[in-house]
């Protein structure tokens, strides 16, 4: 397949309210090692959406969420090459960004659950009480204000002493996306989040996708394509580390300007 053409430029609907620009990928080059992962990547997300990423294997998708909360920082012989990437104005990669903090304002859900081996409760409470947070009365609120808002309260409200890995695998995967919700984020990054769940988990993982945007920015990597045209508002198209097509996810599915967005997306190739 011929490299991709150049990435068209994000067009949104004229009927669409306009909502302010929360990320800004201004000629984002990534690598690992000599690997190029990432190139120049230019795009945008707005406030209170959701973004779903998609292309095949290893066509970037992945690297750049990382890239979002500096988790790729953590990889050997991961490095910027040219390009920044804003976050409210502020370029998350200068010198005297906190990476900690950055990480509260942009939360992570995984592929895989990964609840800690601990209460409900706990799992919960854990990010605050390291926040310095003691009032029993305080947890007991944000704990019940993130299970509510991640739609598992109503299921976990007798057994919150529970060990939460006893949950099911939709429920952990809830429990997590609470426990991210716990430290009160702007952005919420979700790796393939529903990749390990049968239908009715998914259903109820993207039933809350569609509740959480209300609040927050979502931006979601997932490989499956009916799920990127049910929860997200717009689609972002990756090949071979390149930015194809971004544009309103029902054109990016109804009618792709790339040839090559089109042949992924009817199932031609990836």
């Amino acid at each position: 397949m011929e490299n991709p053409t150049p990435q068209h430029p994000h067009e949104t609907d004229p009927d669409t309210p306009e909502r302010s620009t929360i990320i800004e990928i201004e000629g984002f080059n990534f690598y690992y090692g000599q690997t190029h992962a990432l190139k120049d990547i230019n795009l945008t997300v707005e406030d209170n959406s959701v973004t779903a990423l998609i292309g095949p294997s290893g066509c970037g998708k992945t690297t750049l969420l990382r890239c979002l909360n500096r988790m790729n920082d953590l990889t050997e012989d991961a490095r910027i090459d040219s390009g920044k990437i804003l976050i409210n104005g502020y370029n998350i990669y200068d010198k005297d960004v906190d990476v900690i903090e950055l990480r509260k304002k942009v939360g992570m859900v995984f592929q895989k659950s990964n609840p800690f081996p601990k209460s409900i409760y706990d799992n919960i409470a854990y990010g605050l009480r390291i926040q310095g947070i003691r009032s029993r009365s305080k947890l007991n609120e944000a704990v019940e204000n993130c299970l509510r808002a991640a739609a598992l309260w109503d299921e976990v409200k007798d057994r919150l002493n529970d060990n939460a890995m006893m949950l099911s695998g939709g429920q952990q995967q809830r429990l997590c996306i609470a426990r991210a919700l716990a430290v009160e984020p702007e952005i919420l990054l979700m790796d393939e989040p529903c990749s390990a769940l049968d239908p009715v988990a998914t259903s109820k993982v993207e039933e809350l996708i569609h509740s959480l945007k209300e609040d927050y920015t979502i931006v979601i990597v997932t490989h499956n394509m009916q799920q990127a045209a049910r929860v997200s508002d717009h689609t972002a198209f990756f090949y071979l580390g390149r930015l194809v097509e971004y544009n309103v996810t029902e054109a990016i599915f109804m009618n792709p300007k790339d040839p090559q967005t089109e042949a992924y997306v009817s199932g031609r190739f990836g």
